[in-house]
């Protein structure tokens, strides 16, 4: 089967860029199917939704969790102050994915199966997802990332029950390595997580940076768990390049100090959505001054009207002041399209869920536009079509369950340690 789907991200650097990809997929994400003798839905008075999250509490990435989880969480709560118009109630438990080295998921993932959620959303990581992608779908349950991003997935024999909000590590790394070309960079080294996640936006960063004519002059990999970096980082300062990518979760927190101790400059240094992080508290101020990083998703200006919305709700719960918001947008997204499908099914089977999640975001070409769950679920109530517009993107899932709009944003970290927008 042959496909191409275009993928747009925008760039502070340079506006756009359109990619269009083609390929054989044996496997993936629900496609909507059509019933042409199917009436409007209608409340049905008691849709007990219930998903979960495993999401990383704990791990190497743990520092995503809290605005994934709060994305959830805020979802469900505007969900269900409609649940009285639409009938839908969402239940959500949640669960810790860990990561390759503590393994949380190998007694997460059957617990929360024991709850019989519709949906699991998560992993963030892509080589967490893919330890526990065949237990979910094996058990009939939909698999729902804000955050994958290899391209693993988009061909992976799924049952039509994985989906993402978050575009693939395609459109990362030709954004990543046309932006260090088009700054002048001719050579460059990577420090690598061994894993899908690494391995496959690595690839990609290095065909977009050869393109554009550099040469990657070193590529050394390190193992999840791992604590010291040292061989790594002596390996790509002996290459002498002008520039370094850094391709890893927590573990940044070590290398980055230690690429700067040996004399390389921050300006030159790139990270990726994996390590993007507000490092004010870890680092001593001005250390990362100059340095940039991708990673897929709007700017919090992008998204104002989220963001204070989602400030809010953090506040009025009582918890913990989030410090950025990555992937928070696409852990929204991901709730709402579930809940809207389930809505549109008039079902809360997994199976039926999955059918209504490329029509829901607008992958059939014949909804109408609406950007929140409410506008959305009179839409569908009132016996048409939704197409929802998230927070993160226009999502547009294919018949992969990959979504074929996305943003990726450029961002370069001040004095305080902190990112924000490029600008050039």
């Amino acid at each position: 089967m042959v496909r191409s789907r275009k993928l747009i991200g925008a760039l502070a650097l340079t506006g756009a860029a359109a990619l269009t990809l083609a390929g054989c997929a044996t496997g993936g994400g629900g496609t909507a199917t059509e019933d042409p003798s199917a009436g409007p839905a209608e409340p049905g008075g008691d849709l007990s939704l219930k998903i979960a999250t495993a999401l990383p509490v704990t791990g190497s990435l743990a520092f995503l969790g809290p605005p994934e989880i709060q994305g959830v969480n805020y979802a469900q709560s505007l969900i269900n102050e409609y649940t009285e118009e639409t009938g839908l109630e969402l239940d959500v438990v949640h669960g810790d994915s860990g990561d390759l080295d503590n393994k949380k998921y190998e007694s997460e993932i059957p617990r929360l199966l024991s709850e019989d959620p519709a949906a699991i959303i998560g992993a963030a990581s892509s080589g967490v997802s893919l330890q526990f992608i065949d237990q979910v779908v094996g058990a009939g349950v939909i698999q729902f990332s804000p955050a994958n991003t290899s391209d693993a997935f988009t061909t992976y024999d799924d049952n039509g029950l994985y989906f993402r909000t978050a575009p693939s590590d395609v459109l990362q790394g030709e954004v990543h390595g046309n932006f260090l070309g088009e700054l002048g960079h001719q050579t460059l080294g990577l420090i690598v997580l061994n894993d899908a996640y690494g391995t496959g936006l690595a690839k990609y960063i290095t065909e977009a940076f050869e393109g554009a004519g550099g040469e990657v002059v070193a590529s050394e990999t390190f193992n999840p768990g791992d604590t010291s970096f040292d061989s790594q980082i002596a390996a790509v300062l002996a290459e002498d390049p002008d520039a370094i990518t850094v391709i890893s979760f927590d573990e940044a927190k070590t290398i980055l100090p230690s690429l700067i101790e040996k004399g390389f400059d921050a300006e030159n240094l790139f990270l990726v959505d994996g390590n993007m992080a507000a490092y004010d508290k870890d680092f001593p101020a001005g250390l990362l001054e100059g340095a940039k990083g991708t990673y897929p998703g709007p700017t919090p200006d992008q998204v104002q009207e989220f963001v204070d919305g989602l400030n809010a709700f953090v506040e009025e719960s009582g918890t913990e002041a989030l410090s950025d918001y990555t992937y928070a947008p696409e852990s929204f997204d991901a709730v709402n399209l579930i809940a809207l499908a389930s809505l549109a099914a008039q079902s809360t089977e997994p199976a039926d869920i999955a059918e209504k999640l490329v029509e829901v975001s607008g992958g059939s070409g014949e909804g109408e536009k609406c950007t929140s769950f409410a506008d959305c679920a009179d839409i569908i109530l009132g016996g048409g079509v939704a197409d929802y517009d998230g927070a993160s993107s226009p999502v547009t899932f294919d018949e992969v369950g990959d979504p074929t709009e996305g943003m990726i944003n450029i961002y370069e970290y001040g004095a305080d340690n902190k990112y924000v927008p490029y600008e050039g």
